[in-house]
């Protein structure tokens, strides 16, 4: 894809944002359930609320605009492995170029609360979002929504579209109904079983091979050292089951077949290289080759939704804002400007 030179000139990566943690990189990190002890590169805040007879605690960044503030507010939505602390470069990004950007944490996911009993659903999750935007007295939004946070930014534009000024998804799962296509079902039991098993080297092979074609970079270790932190500390039960709960979601709640009900405008940004396909572990061999398939799932979904604008990068992967970020986010601002 050619760059317009107008977008390159909101291009600003900083050597802070990408300051790691003491043995961030090593696959020893212990972390709490919480994701106590990884640090994030914008202070924190919490979002407290009731949902489902209980009380609730969700994670946020909300960073104002540098300099000359445009007026426009950006939410970025993480994907399920994934934290709001990943968008650290997007946020320096957007906020250089004029805009506030709020990036939760959703419940059941790094710094947010952690519920023992609670039914995951992508109007649930929309929903709590929603609140959050609200008490923090924002009524547009530009919404980004990359990996699993591409399917809540659809539906949160199908429930809400009267405050979405602009939809943007990024290499968004859930562009196939895998289901459908013959990808046997897990109980949560069994999904819990596998999440237990979860370690740095099995999120780093997954990544490696599905994400980024088979390539890896060094800077890539300090996000997988994130989650499998979790994993390795005395919470990893509760951080296993959640894992389960939002992997049953993902399954048994697609949104591509109301993609066409979408109003507000949107980008699809999409890395051709990426194979992710949630459950085609589970699938035969016949089927799992046909998923995944990104470049032919990016063109179906920009003709299923009006008003859609498809923006291609044939070389890159799942996560395009860190793998190749300069390109990435002058692709970004430049379509949400």
């Amino acid at each position: 894809m050619r760059i317009p030179a107008s977008a390159a000139i909101f291009i600003t990566i900083t050597t802070s944002a990408l300051a790691q943690d003491p043995g961030a990189t090593a696959s020893g990190a212990v972390y709490g359930p919480r994701l106590e002890g990884f640090s994030y590169a914008h202070p924190v805040k919490i979002h407290s609320f009731t949902s489902q007879r209980q009380p609730i605690e969700m994670a946020y960044l909300d960073v104002p605009a540098r300099g000359k503030a445009n007026g426009k507010t950006v939410v970025l939505l993480h994907g399920k492995n994934f934290c709001a602390g990943t968008w650290e470069v997007t946020i320096d990004v957007l906020t250089t170029a004029g805009y506030r950007v709020i990036a939760p944490d959703q419940v059941g996911f790094c710094k947010s609360t952690k519920p023992p009993k609670y039914q995951f659903s992508f109007q649930q999750l929309t929903n709590n979002t929603a609140e959050l935007i609200e008490s923090l007295d924002v009524s547009d939004v530009i919404l980004v929504g990359h990996s699993m946070g591409g399917m809540l930014a659809a539906r949160y534009a199908l429930q809400f579209p009267q405050t979405v000024e602009r939809l943007v998804l990024v290499n968004p799962i859930g562009l196939e109904d895998w289901q459908a296509k013959g990808v046997p079902y897990a109980t949560l039991d069994t999904a819990y079983a596998s999440e237990l098993k979860t370690s740095f080297a099995s999120i780093k092979a997954y990544q490696q091979r599905v994400y980024y074609n088979g390539d890896w970079k060094p800077e890539y270790d300090r996000w997988v050292s994130m989650l499998a932190g979790m994993y390795a500390g005395e919470g990893k039960e509760i951080v296993a089951w959640n894992q389960a709960q939002t992997s049953d979601m993902i399954f048994t709640q697609p949104v591509i077949h109301e993609f066409g009900n979408i109003s507000v405008p949107t980008t699809l940004i999409i890395g051709g290289k990426d194979r992710t396909a949630p459950g085609s572990n589970r699938a035969s061999a016949e089927v799992a080759k046909t998923l995944g398939q990104y470049p032919k799932l990016g063109r179906a979904a920009a003709a299923a939704i009006p008003n859609a604008t498809l923006v291609e990068f044939p070389e890159l992967g799942h996560s395009p804002q860190i793998e190749a970020p300069g390109e990435f986010h002058s692709a970004l601002v430049e379509a949400i400007k």
